[in-house]
């Protein structure tokens, strides 16, 4: 009576759930990946896209089917039987999931495994969609490269459908816009018995492609930017100043993306990861410094905007400047200085004095009117914030006074005063534009679709026009014959600019140029930072071959 009733109630009142039950334990799904999207440079150049590599899988089988199946995948592929069944060992999970036996086989042995499948049974040849960059390490920084998910960014973005295993954007825009680019995953389901053995296939979805996405980097320029740079550890940014468009960003040391795709050598990944002169940072954005004289043209417009100076306001250079009893010394005997003879000589007691008289408050708020000691807002990860320090400052964290040397430091842009690359070439911007703040963009395009004029974010830097005017008159003069960057006043374009040598602890100063061309009507901004590359005028002199380059190109 008992047995009845248990048969009762399985059969009659739960027969349903079981079978429900018994459909769903039967139906396998076997995920297929899309392509990754495409990115281009502004010209429609292809920067990173895919190509299909073929892996060979098989659904578990009874042992003599395996063996005998894998005999004859290993005499298509030229390889022995005992390797593609270690594999097979290695990479089982379960009887119902299939295995990976061989990864990125030339497509003559695909389609030659497809033609035999009849007498394979279980195998797959699965398309697996790797990425490709054809240009190497250009632009690596900017683009950076994939990898598998890892735990901090699975709890982030599991709730997006991300998942374990999944391959996603480290770095540069395959991180920030991992989202455009990012495949949809398809797949086939399959039939397999109450043992966990493939059957019959039931169905397919296809995989849908991430977007392709279009930036406003141009391939000449970055080529041009990363010849000049060479092996000199630094940065470079070429940048629009009426928009705010990245035409270029150069950092080195470099890496190859590429290595992140085969992963042929895990030493190679090994050594990029431990280097000390970390290839993988993005040192435009993401490192600072402090930025030497190229801070100048900030305290400059503190001074005339506030009213301590004029363009007649001259001050007597004799070489060195004395704070109470400590002596400042500037890099040269300058004579008589007003301020534009002071941008243009880089003279360090003009802004001395200068500095004393604006106060370091008054330099710390300017230096924040020009967007320093916060992010640009680029939409690239991981940029930093850089550092303007302040009297306030000092008390609550250094628990000390304000002296009257710090503010001469300060007013030369030494002291704990640390930029970006980046930065400085926005402070250049305002400049060039007659004083609007821009937010610099890497992203001009998605899906075909222009979206560059929802990109452009700008805002009024509080300083006058007259004020912008004698900066730029100075920073013209820096680039003609006497300037600190005389070697740019031969060129067929004007260029305006400023120099900047940064002392740091130990080895050669930080060298700094950053300026924009033409002059009347400028279409570029250009920041080169060199990282213990010695005075500013090794900076200009890369950015020389940069400018010589884009002439030549017809670019200006």
């Amino acid at each position: 009576m008992i047995i009845v009733m248990v048969l009762l109630s399985t059969e009659v009142i739960h027969g349903r759930r079981f079978r429900e039950l018994s459909n769903k334990n039967c139906i396998r799904l076997v995920s297929q990946l899309g392509t990754r999207g495409m990115i281009l440079d502004r010209e429609g150049n292809v920067i990173a896209d895919s190509y299909i590599s073929y892996d060979v899988m098989l659904l578990p089988q009874p042992d003599d089917n395996v063996d005998e199946v894998l005999s004859g995948v290993a005499k298509v592929l030229g390889v022995r039987q005992q390797e593609l069944r270690e594999r097979f060992r290695k990479e089982f999970i379960a009887p119902s999931l299939p295995v990976t036996i061989a990864g990125n086989i030339p497509v003559k042995k695909a389609v030659a495994l497809e033609e035999k499948k009849m007498d394979l049974p279980g195998v797959i040849i699965q398309p697996h969609p790797l990425r490709r960059y054809p240009y190497g390490k250009l632009a690596c920084h900017l683009l950076g490269y994939l990898g598998e998910i890892d735990r901090w960014r699975l709890t982030k973005l599991e709730d997006y459908g991300y998942k374990t295993r999944d391959i996603v954007g480290f770095g540069g825009v395959e991180e920030r816009y991992d989202y455009y680019l990012r495949q949809e995953e398809g797949g086939f389901s399959t039939q397999v018995d109450h043992r966990g053995r493939f059957v019959r296939t039931l169905g397919y979805r296809p995989p849908q492609n991430g977007k392709d996405i279009q930036l406003t980097l141009d391939l000449r320029v970055q080529k041009l930017a990363e010849e000049a740079l060479g092996r000199q550890v630094g940065s470079v940014v070429v940048m629009e100043p009426a928009s705010g468009e990245i035409i270029a960003m150069a950092n080195n040391p470099d890496f190859n993306p590429a290595a992140f795709v085969d992963r042929k050598s895990d030493a190679e990944l090994k050594w990029l990861f431990n280097d000390p002169k970390s290839p993988l940072i993005n040192r435009a954005t993401s490192s600072t410094y402090p930025p030497g004289s190229v801070f100048k043209v900030v305290v400059a417009s503190a001074a005339l905007e506030t009213g301590r100076i004029n363009i007649n306001t001259t001050t007597d250079c004799t070489g060195s400047f004395y704070v109470g009893r400590q002596r400042f010394a500037c890099w040269n005997t300058h004579g008589t200085q007003n301020v534009v003879g002071a941008i243009m000589h880089s003279c360090n007691v003009f802004f001395y004095r200068t500095g004393l008289l604006v106060g370091p408050q008054a330099i710390y708020e300017y230096a924040l009117r020009f967007g320093l000691s916060k992010p640009t807002g680029v939409d690239l990860p991981y940029e930093a914030s850089g550092f303007v320090p302040s009297p306030l400052w000092k008390r609550v964290y250094r628990f000390s006074a304000w002296f009257n040397g710090d503010t001469a430091n300060f007013a030369i842009g030494q002291g704990d005063l640390l930029v970006s690359p980046l930065q400085i070439a926005r402070v250049m911007a305002v400049f060039a534009n007659n004083g609007f703040l821009v937010t610099p963009y890497v992203l001009k395009g998605v899906g075909g679709k222009d979206i560059s004029l929802y990109q452009r974010k700008f805002s009024k830097v509080s300083v006058k026009e007259g004020t912008i005017n004698i900066v730029r008159q100075g920073m013209r003069k820096v680039a003609s014959e006497g300037g600190t960057a005389s070697n740019l006043s031969g060129l067929g374009v004007e260029v305006a600019g400023k120099t900047g040598t940064s002392q740091v602890g130990r080895g050669l100063p930080h060298g700094w140029f950053a300026g924009f061309f033409p002059y009347k009507n400028p279409r570029f901004v250009i920041c080169v930072f060199l990282e213990h590359g010695g005075a500013g005028y090794y900076a200009s002199t890369t950015a020389k071959r940069i400018i010589e380059g884009m002439i030549k190109e017809g670019i200006i």
